[in-house]
């Protein structure tokens, strides 16, 4: 497993909410549901995304866009209409007065709008809960990223608009896995291009030093790593691994790796029936006492509050 392999492993889909909406103007949605992660893919006609901060940016048929939450913005057929449906968290939706709207524009399997046949359609992917080994990646990521059609080319959008609108059984589970695929394909290309400013631990995958060191740790948190081992394994001296490893990852590789430990603690933390013994001994501490000291010293907290969600 590569660094950003395992980095997208955390905004796994778990019942990701997926809708395909088709609107006719004038339209526009103010979207509150704090969710850390939702996709934009325009089928036809045009909509325009207008982040909290930051310049408003027009969507057309083929382009996509990721938007990193929690703060709210705006989705409309022009950049002055007023919002007139505001998106709560949980998915549900109100006129701004409060009115429920819900059931009115239901269009139905996973469709949803003001007319059948809009102007507009779309579909959106979001997911509704903070991945916490995600954390990296999604503060690597502009609040409103954009990719135009005639900038890539991707078959799963078009798979990902046939598919969500059909109701078979295992369909929200099929459906969870493309959305994945599809950030996995947006985040790739998006840091591919010079203007994304790819994050220092993604460039230094392409070190053959730093980068096979990057992928043991990934590979295996659970080992017992230390400099020495991670710099013979990778045949370069510790004081060349670790200031090679610091310059191009940002860190030294103790540091990074207690990170990201703590980061996959904190994701299976909140597995169903996770301990805080079981979860130590998978990323590599030898006891609940020694997980629990290094995540209330990094995080603050202490792991049974953050499983709790305090």
């Amino acid at each position: 497993m590569d660094a950003l392999a395992g980095l997208l492993d955390g905004p796994r889909a778990r019942g990701a909410f997926l809708l395909r909406s088709i609107l006719d103007p004038p339209w526009s949605l103010r979207i509150e549901d704090r969710a850390p992660l939702t996709l934009v893919s325009m089928v036809r006609g045009e909509a325009w995304v207008l982040p909290e901060r930051g310049d408003a940016v027009c969507l057309r048929p083929g382009d996509v866009a990721v938007v990193r939450g929690p703060d709210p913005y705006i989705v409309s057929d022009t950049p002055d209409t007023p919002p007139q449906i505001v998106i709560h968290p949980g998915m549900r939706s109100t006129t701004p007065d409060g009115e429920e709207l819900c059931e009115a524009m239901d269009l139905g399997v996973r469709t949803w709008g003001n007319s059948p046949d809009g102007a507009t359609m779309m579909f959106n992917g979001t997911y509704q809960m903070d991945g916490e080994i995600s954390r990296r990646l999604l503060e690597a990521l502009p609040t409103l990223l954009v990719l135009r059609a005639d900038d890539w080319d991707c078959p799963l959008v078009a798979l990902l608009n046939e598919e969500i609108v059909r109701d078979e059984p295992g369909q929200e589970v099929f459906l969870d896995r493309l959305l994945d695929l599809l950030v996995i394909a947006i985040v790739r290309t998006w840091f591919s291009r010079p203007e994304a400013e790819a994050p220092t631990w993604y460039l230094a995958l392409a070190d053959p030093v730093v980068g096979q060191a990057l992928r043991m740790l990934h590979d295996d948190p659970a080992h017992p790593w230390s400099v020495a081992t991670l710099a013979a394994k990778t045949g370069v001296s510790r004081a060349a691994l670790a200031r090679r490893f610091s310059e191009l990852v940002g860190e030294p590789p103790m540091a990074y790796l207690t990170g990201w430990r703590l980061a996959l603690a904190a994701d299976l933390l909140r597995e169903p029936g996770a301990t805080v013994g079981s979860v130590a001994r998978k990323v590599g501490y030898g006891s609940a006492f020694a997980l629990s000291t290094a995540f209330k010293r990094v995080r603050g907290i202490r792991p049974q509050e953050h499983r709790a969600g305090v």
